[in-house]
């Protein structure tokens, strides 16, 4: 028998017994602390942004990106 009811779930990441996965608040928190960080990254003035080896354009593009769009990394 080559099908299964769960074949649609093939694929997905799944969670280990060491690593819990993230409630939905603590996601949705962590994306809005996201959020925060990259509307204060664009605040930065021209020097602030050198002293972090930034340019303005690269500052405005890391700001302008989605806040559900964050290194896997940053949501454990």
């Amino acid at each position: 028998m080559s099908s299964s009811i769960f074949a649609p779930l093939h694929g997905l990441p799944r969670t280990t017994g060491a690593q819990p996965s993230r409630s939905l608040v603590a996601r949705l928190r962590m994306a809005m602390a996201v959020s925060r960080q990259r509307r204060a990254l664009a605040r930065l003035d021209d020097a602030r942004l050198a002293d972090l080896g930034l340019t303005r354009k690269e500052a405005l593009s890391e700001a302008a990106r989605p806040m559900w769009d964050a290194p896997r990394n940053w949501m454990r």
